[in-house]
């Protein structure tokens, strides 16, 4: 596997909240257990006790994008080390029972889970995976979505680091507004141009009398 592909742990995670929204979607072991995806081993381990370990995760996860949307590198490799240092990973080389055609295991490495915490696990594998996406995409790959009022955080895969929006959806309401404003624009200074033709015609009028 592409260790790069944990740094998802990292995006679900931080937008289980939207906080220009005042909306949480952490707020049970459920939910906890859900970001976990398909490794059911590891949520299961989840506790009510992880629903708050999690959320101070998170605002550290966001605090990695926030530096790197505000375009301070150090900040957000500093904020991303010390995730580093407080939760290291278990890296194994794994096969996952995936055969070649000649019968040979498909061995790549693997992020371990941690045996005895469900949030040092997760919070290793995100932290982990969003460092090796930064050291290979950089920085400026990781971003805040820019459609007011949401700020969900995305990885830019784009080929040309054009990217601005967490999704689709996210994009097309932006340019729609900006579709609008562009036209209100439009016909306030169309507006103001007829009124300024009208005064002039006014006057024009006025002295010819």
């Amino acid at each position: 596997m592409d260790l790069a592909s944990y740094s998802d742990y990292a995006v679900r995670l931080v937008n289980t909240e939207e906080p220009t929204r005042g909306s949480d979607a952490l707020t049970s072991v459920e939910a906890v257990r859900a970001l976990f995806g398909a490794s059911q081993s590891a949520a299961r381990r989840a506790t009510e006790a992880d629903v708050t370990r999690f959320r101070s995760v998170r605002g550290r996860l966001r605090a990695v994008f926030e530096a790197a949307d505000a375009g301070d590198e150090t900040l957000a490799v500093d904020l991303l080390n010390s995730l580093l240092l407080e939760f290291p990973v278990s890296p194994q080389i794994s096969g996952h029972d995936h055969r070649d055609d000649d019968g040979r295991p498909l061995w790549h490495m693997h992020l371990a889970d941690h045996p005895s915490n469900a949030t040092a696990g997760y919070a290793a594998i995100a932290a982990m995976g969003l460092a090796f996406h930064l050291t290979t995409y950089g920085v400026d790959r990781l971003g805040l979505c820019e459609a007011a009022p949401c700020r969900n955080a995305y990885l830019d895969t784009s080929t040309n680091r054009s990217r601005r929006y967490c999704s689709d959806r996210c994009a097309t309401r932006a340019n729609v507004a900006a579709y609008r404003a562009r036209k209100r624009l439009e016909a306030d200074r169309s507006d103001s141009t007829g009124r300024t033709a009208a005064s002039a015609q006014r006057a024009t009028a006025s002295g010819e009398r």
